[in-house]
């Protein structure tokens, strides 16, 4: 079982690409995807809003994301998003195993 977690990062004038651009730049996204338990750290730009930027952060399990919050590098993370004046919507999910009746739909 996964968690995923989807961090819908919005702001003005460009802000959260420079967030974004900040957290790569900074080595912080890196830092977080070599965190133990972490699966997957990956910034997208949305087609219809340049304004945003969302991240899907996945991991391994509860535990392993309470760890990651406590870490020093959500004090930077946290430094960041007020820097760049960001507002957040969060959407969690819960991973599952695929139906054997959805395999015909989907393409590998």
């Amino acid at each position: 079982m996964s968690l995923t977690i989807n961090l819908y990062y919005t702001g003005k004038n460009g802000s959260a690409r420079r967030f974004m651009d900040e957290m790569e730049a900074s080595g912080i996204a890196d830092r977080i995807r070599k965190e133990d338990g972490n699966e997957r750290y990956e910034y997208f730009i949305p087609a219809n809003d340049p304004e945003t930027v969302l991240l899907i952060d996945s991991w391994k399990d509860q535990e392993s994301i309470e760890r990651h919050h406590q870490s020093e590098m959500m004090n930077e993370l946290a430094a960041l998003r007020e820097k760049y004046d960001l507002h957040m919507k969060v959407e969690r999910f819960v991973s599952a195993e695929e139906p054997d009746s959805d395999q015909k739909y989907i393409r590998k």
